[in-house]
């Protein structure tokens, strides 16, 4: 193996554990809050239907999550539902809102 090749996989390895580094320390401090996303504004992992980011269906889908500032996700109201039911965010799956 050269030495080129060598200097370039050592910096690729740093460049990738430097991307690692930044994206952790960006959602340090949050959670993730589900019923809160709106269409296709969801983090991954949206649960049956979707498949990752970016993928939820209908705004507060009960599966589909965001990264909120900690502590504050169950104090996050919504529009209501078309019953007038009030509706706020959960650390938890929600079995509202999950389009059939």
């Amino acid at each position: 193996m050269s030495q080129t090749s060598k200097i370039l996989i050592v910096a690729t390895a740093v460049s990738a554990a430097l991307t690692t580094h930044a994206t952790t320390a960006a959602a340090a401090g949050k959670e993730k809050c589900y019923g809160v996303a709106l269409a296709g504004e969801n983090g991954c992992s949206a649960g049956p239907g979707t498949s990752c980011a970016g993928t939820s269906m209908i705004d507060y889908q009960g599966n589909a999550w965001s990264l909120v500032p900690g502590g504050t996700c169950e104090s996050i109201v919504v529009a209501p539902a078309d019953d007038g039911t009030a509706r706020t965010g959960s650390k938890k799956i929600l079995e509202r809102d999950i389009p059939t």
